[in-house]
């Protein structure tokens, strides 16, 4: 069922603009819900927020949003210097995701409050909303480099066109990447305002009981994302 709905979306690809610019955009989505390695951002930043003092849902959309800039800007830069080394787009080395897996198992447990988080991940701990932010493009950055392959494997068939269209319908090639961003990015800033704005409904702070089940949830989800990392070329 899931390679039919792969099969629907590539040739809607190839159809109108403005079906081509939905099914980008669908496929954006569908990159994040459908890959273990992007679904791991949702419990990442859920248990990012969780642990943020004076969380309301203005300020998870925020920290979400820098979040999920941090992935794209990290994607960009992997993209590029790739593509000048003449590799494969988003093909940064066999050794890396393995890496980022070790760091995701050693973060859940700083999610999951089993560990204290460094102080340079801790976020709004201190009430500084700057370093909020610093530490909410943090985590994008890394989780953006296990992304790389991930992501330019997923978007494959949305660069075809867009390399291909690009000498004689530049906006329109532009604006399928800039679908499939829109698509990918609005999932994972959805999660986080979500459950910032849960987090505000029930009055949750960050000692609440629901808050630490939910942080100790996300541990287990961002330690299973590690191990699939570690263990993705064995699988």
């Amino acid at each position: 069922m899931i390679m039919l709905w792969f099969e629907k979306l590539t040739m809607a690809l190839y159809s109108s603009p403005a079906i081509a610019l939905t099914a980008a955009f669908l496929w954006g989505i569908l990159s994040v819900l459908l890959s273990p390695c992007h679904l791991a951002s949702i419990p990442l930043i859920v248990g990012f927020l969780d642990g943020q003092k004076d969380l309301n849902t203005r300020k998870a959309f925020k920290l979400s949003a820098f979040f999920t800039l941090g992935i794209l800007v990290m994607m960009a830069i992997i993209g590029l210097i790739t593509g000048l080394l003449g590799r494969m787009l988003g093909n940064i080395g066999t050794w890396v995701e393995p890496a980022v897996g070790v760091v995701f198992l050693f973060m859940a447990f700083f999610i999951a409050d089993i560990f204290k988080m460094p102080t340079f991940l801790s976020g709004g701990l201190n009430h500084k909303p700057r370093k909020g932010i610093w530490a909410a493009l943090s985590l994008g950055f890394l989780l953006g480099i296990a992304l790389g392959p991930c992501s330019f494997a997923f978007m494959a068939p949305i660069l075809g066109i867009v390399f291909s269209a690009a000498g004689t319908k530049l906006v329109f090639a532009l604006s399928l990447v800039l679908a499939y961003i829109i698509g990918h990015c609005l999932v994972i800033i959805l999660a986080g305002t979500f459950a910032g704005a849960v987090q505000t409904y029930l009055h949750w702070t960050s000692n609440s009981k629901g808050t630490k089940i939910i942080r100790i949830i996300c541990g287990v989800l961002i330690f299973v994302a590690g191990l699939y990392l570690i263990l993705k070329r064995y699988i």
